[in-house]
């Protein structure tokens, strides 16, 4: 009597369980390390968890993070862009010649500066959808040229004597939140909205999944390119206004790296570098986890050559990690 009540599946039980434990791990991996990295360094120093540290943590993400929202819907479309670092200094450097020749007019800086930023991206969109030029190579050239634009509208040097309206935008604070983190957090919201809610996400996941079938079920695969690239490009360009803005300067090489550190959050956000897999709030996680591990190796006073050794063995387990999963999925 007793086997015939016993469930037949009662065997596989714990299997699946620990299958879907195994899975929930996976999904929320990156959450998981951000929290034992943040738990370590708070263990290691009592400076390290701190309103006032937390502040600095996320203003320094500020900029970065446009950035690397921008990378991810580039490398969502199995492409890449080189060019944002370069492209924050052009539009850094407009932006402050703008500001420096008319200070009474901030809304020409900004624009000027975001509208660089919006025409290199387009220039990168057109050059690869429709002269079906390699992304790295298209945006490696743009990289070049904005950084020798970026040096030409300074005349080699830095842009010095920008008047303090144009220092405020980025260190005023609304409700205790200074305005770049506000502009990041906002700008997370409608990305991350975009890409789960809209046509034009679904289109993204589409042309990196197969750019073919894409193409056979009607989307515009080269007006979806153009735009992401367009939109990167405007990122980087807004990223370039609130950098200079904090410093109160247009250095020429402003943005320096920063596409690096972009593919590096997108990556370790667990996108896919071939496309059609990956999120903004991946991303966002991503970069937060390098800001993190920057500011308390800072604290703890560890040398910046092994905090760079420490950030490649990072990038390059997170890809390990996210292969290993995408197979185990397959399977």
């Amino acid at each position: 009597m007793s086997e015939l009540t016993t469930p037949p599946n009662s065997a596989a039980r714990p299997r699946w369980d620990r299958s879907r434990i195994e899975e929930l791990l996976i999904r929320n991996a990156m959450v998981i390390v951000l929290l034992l990295v943040m738990a370590y360094f708070s263990y290691e120093s009592a400076r390290f968890a701190t309103v006032p540290n937390m502040r600095t943590i996320l203003i320094a993400a500020a900029p970065f993070a446009l950035v690397a929202f921008g990378q991810t819907l580039v490398i969502l479309t199995g492409g890449i862009d080189l060019s944002v670092g370069s492209v924050i200094a052009v539009s850094a450097m407009t932006g402050a010649k703008v500001i420096v020749e008319n200070p009474d007019k901030l809304w020409l800086a900004v624009t000027a500066g975001v509208g660089v930023g919006l025409l290199a991206g387009l220039v990168n969109g057109l050059i690869v959808s429709y002269l079906n030029v390699a992304p790295f190579v298209a945006t490696l050239g743009m990289l070049t040229a904005a950084s020798g634009a970026a040096y030409v509208i300074g005349g080699g040097a830095p842009i010095n004597g920008l008047p303090s309206n144009y220092g405020k935008m980025a260190n005023t604070e609304i409700l205790g939140v200074q305005a770049p983190v506000i502009v990041m957090l906002v700008g997370f919201l409608i990305l991350a909205a975009v890409m789960k809610r809209t046509a034009f996400g679904l289109r993204i996941y589409a042309v990196g999944g197969n750019r073919t079938a894409a193409e056979v079920a009607g989307v515009n695969t080269r007006r979806t390119l153009t735009a992401v690239y367009l939109l990167s490009g405007g990122l980087a360009g807004a990223s370039g206004i609130i950098l200079s803005s904090r410093v109160i300067s247009g250095p020429p090489n402003l943005g320096s790296g920063y596409e690096l550190d972009a593919i590096a959050a997108v990556v370790i956000g667990g996108a896919s570098l071939l496309g059609g897999r990956g999120t903004i709030w991946g991303t966002f996680l991503g970069l937060l986890l390098i800001q993190t591990l920057n500011n308390g190796l800072d604290i703890l006073l560890v040398p910046a050559y092994w905090q760079a050794v420490i950030s490649g063995v990072l990038i390059v387990s997170a890809v390990a990690v996210d292969m290993w999963a995408t197979r185990r999925s397959s399977t």
